[in-house]
């Protein structure tokens, strides 16, 4: 098996239902502290599933999926494993946890292996996800390995791993306020007589399309937004009272207090 996860939550699900897809499910083990939900996952993928020891044992890339807080305990249990392995099989650990840098992660497996740290969003699942990464002594094949196993997850971004928390707090936490947003679009509308359905269907595509035309356009947010507000129209309005009720500060801080907290993760 190339491809192992050690921990089939949201995320470590979400990660691997992209790398079936870019892999092959053939080449992906599964394992989780409850193995009934690696079970369930491998049915639908069409992977295997295993336990940690065998993940750690045989696999080439070993994505730790479990808890930042949980994560020491796993590798001191795995330790051994993969210290008797290191020479004759090399592998690369490739780590999911907020706020662990690589060197955590290393110490906590016992020695200096080559390393991937990532930062995906659950959107990867859908192959839109958003993924940042950084690595250290791992061979350009091998990289090019994992890129191209990765690729069905979404856009991929290499940046320094000093950056890697400020990342998180933006693309990583982003999408839980992104449904924030969706649902309360969607209750204006309820409140405005659209039903449910309907009000949420607009909001969410009104948001992908938005999406796409920041992305698509290269233009700056700001110029886009007023290109929808004409004079005395309804939406400057709407831009009006938002800016009253402190919308953009509200989100910078959201951001910063998920940044925060992911660096107090490293700390513990």
């Amino acid at each position: 098996m190339k491809y192992g996860f050690i921990g089939c939550g949201n995320m470590g699900g979400a990660v691997a239902r992209a790398v079936c897809k870019g892999a092959g499910a053939e080449d992906v083990l599964l394992a989780n502290r409850t193995p009934a939900k690696a079970q369930a996952l491998a049915a639908e993928l069409g992977c295997a599933c295993g336990t940690n020891e065998e993940v750690a044992s045989i696999c080439d890339f070993i994505f730790l999926g479990v808890k930042p807080q949980m994560m020491a305990d796993m590798l001191d249990e795995l330790a051994p494993v993969l210290e008797s392995r290191a020479e004759s099989r090399p592998f690369v650990l490739v780590t999911m946890a907020a706020g662990l840098s690589m060197q955590q992660i290393r110490m906590m497996a016992g020695s200096g292996y080559p390393i991937i740290r990532m930062m995906p969003n659950t959107p990867v699942a859908l192959g839109d996800g958003m993924i940042q990464y950084c690595y250290d002594d791992v061979e350009p094949a091998r990289m090019a390995e994992w890129l191209a196993a990765m690729a069905p997850a979404g856009r991929l971004d290499e940046v320094p791993e000093s950056l890697m928390d400020a990342a998180s707090a933006v693309s990583g936490c982003g999408p839980a306020w992104a449904y924030q947003f969706i649902e309360a679009l969607a209750d204006g509308g309820v409140a405005a007589g659209l039903p449910r359905a309907k009000a949420q269907e607009y909001a969410a595509q009104m948001l992908l399309g938005s999406a796409r035309m920041v992305l698509e356009s290269g233009k700056h947010p700001g110029e886009l937004k007023d290109a929808v507000c004409s004079p005395g129209g309804s939406t400057i309005q709407g831009v009006r009272l938002l800016e009253e009720r402190a919308f953009r500060g509200a989100v910078t801080d959201a951001v910063l207090a998920a940044y925060e907290k992911t660096k107090d993760l490293g700390k513990k």
